[in-house]
């Protein structure tokens, strides 16, 4: 039990902070939006990149470092692009009131969530590396300390994204949508310069 806890805390400490794919999470929700696909696919996401990790991928990541540099340009790049989407929003009053502009459609949305997720190096480095890593010292308790992993990932995302579509009632003056898309932009732009600045 005590692997499995280790890998709940570990998990929560890794996937917690703020970070691109969550800003879009809890902008979907808020939107009520393909919520429950956006939250699916994060947590299927994470749980096969933590399984990959604790069954010993990390060391082909280590060992082809071209994949990351290629993965953090492009990441980057479409980091920005949604950055200056959200600074549009905010700039845009008919943008500003999300009931009055058609939702995007479910392959846009799912395309942007696997975007998000996969073309973030830091997922690599951090959820198959260094969950990977960790779980290594775990011994015969790697796949309890991994299962702890995986549930703290059902436990963020679902609580973000489903918190997010239950709050989403309350949200609705202009201003409001103006900060989350503010914020939502410097997330995405701060995470861009991050990775390439690294």
């Amino acid at each position: 039990m005590l692997d499995l806890l280790t890998g709940v805390l570990t998990g929560l400490s890794l996937i917690v902070a703020i970070g691109a794919q969550n800003a879009y999470v809890l902008r979907q929700g808020l939107l009520r939006n393909h919520v429950t696909a956006v939250v699916a696919i994060c947590i299927v996401a994470d749980v096969l990149l933590i399984a990959a990790g604790v069954a010993g991928l990390g060391v082909v990541v280590q060992r082809v470092p071209q994949l990351l540099t290629v993965l953090t340009w492009a990441g980057a790049a479409y980091l920005v692009c949604l950055a200056v989407g959200a600074f549009r929003r905010a700039l845009t009053t008919e943008h500003l009131d999300p009931s009055a502009t058609p939702p995007s459609g479910l392959r846009v949305v799912v395309l942007t969530t696997l975007a998000l997720t996969f073309l973030n190096p830091h997922v690599y480095l951090d959820t198959v590396l260094m969950l990977g890593s960790i779980a290594s010292t775990h011994g015969a308790g790697r796949w309890l300390f991994g299962s702890g992993a995986m549930i703290a990932s059902v436990l963020w995302f679902g609580a973000l994204g489903l918190g997010a579509r239950a709050l989403s009632r309350l949200v609705h003056r202009a201003s409001t949508w103006r900060a989350i898309d503010v914020a939502v932009g410097c997330v995405m732009l701060a995470v861009a310069v991050r990775l390439v600045t690294l």
